[in-house]
């Protein structure tokens, strides 16, 4: 029997069409920031944009599309056609966004950030970093530390043991200023960079985003939400803006 949430609504994106890039040279430190936080300082945004609260899907759109796509529904359960990967309408540079996930056994996603729509791109993960929502007690690409959760995918590997198990919430917050970011998960950073930076750059080489001159290039995007063919909740998406 289908069920709707009994606490908060949530958003379950459906088994479908989108693909993603596997492969790549793991990396396997999670920060080169020097122990500094950007989160320390995010009190300086602005107010709170709500972008997902379990009514509307308003804020979103597909990333090939400007309609939503087929088959996102506001239940537990994911309907069994449809999808593709959800983008907000509006882009943002310097923010602080804050969300929960959960995902199903097995499954794997995404959150993208800074990704860049057009006819160039077919995908959203060849502009934008990502931070990677997985099952890391069974999804195969667990055997790559930096395609675990939480990770920076495919360049930074989030600090272990600050995840939940399929079928319960993480609480997490991804912050960006400048070139600084963040990934935060249950209360803890996990993960921290200088997006364009020497290190960056000398992981992107040794990444399978070597190929892709535009990857990670920009500093102003939409926010992205994966359908990678598994079913996955996300609930209480709010952004609000940084002050540089």
């Amino acid at each position: 029997m289908h069920t709707q949430p009994a606490l908060s609504c949530v958003l379950a994106l459906v088994v479908s069409l989108a693909a993603s890039a596997c492969g790549g040279v793991p990396n396997t430190d999670a920060d080169d920031s020097g122990g500094a936080t950007v989160a320390a300082v995010s009190d300086t945004g602005r107010a709170w944009v709500t972008l997902f609260d379990g009514t509307s899907l308003d804020a979103w759109r597909g990333f090939a599309a400007d309609a939503n796509p087929p088959g996102r529904q506001l239940y537990f359960d994911p309907a069994p056609e449809g999808g593709g990967d959800l983008v907000t309408r509006e882009a943002y540079a310097d923010f602080e966004l804050e969300l929960a996930w959960k995902i199903s056994e097995c499954g794997n996603s995404g959150l993208f950030y800074r990704g860049v729509l057009g006819d160039t791109y077919d995908y959203i993960w060849q502009t934008a970093p990502e931070m990677q929502v997985l099952d890391d007690a069974c999804h195969p690409d667990a055997r790559y530390p930096s395609h675990r959760a939480g990770s920076n995918y495919d360049l930074y590997v989030a600090t272990p043991g600050v995840v939940k198990p399929a079928g319960e919430w993480n609480d997490v917050r991804i912050v960006a200023r400048g070139g600084a970011g963040e990934h935060w998960r249950n209360g803890e950073r996990v993960v921290a960079y200088e997006q364009g930076s020497e290190a960056w750059a000398a992981r992107v080489a040794a990444s399978k985003f070597r190929r892709m001159p535009t990857y990670g290039a920009f500093m102003s995007g939409v926010i992205g939400l994966q359908d990678h063919g598994d079913p996955v909740w996300f609930r209480d998406i709010r952004i609000r803006p940084l002050d540089v």
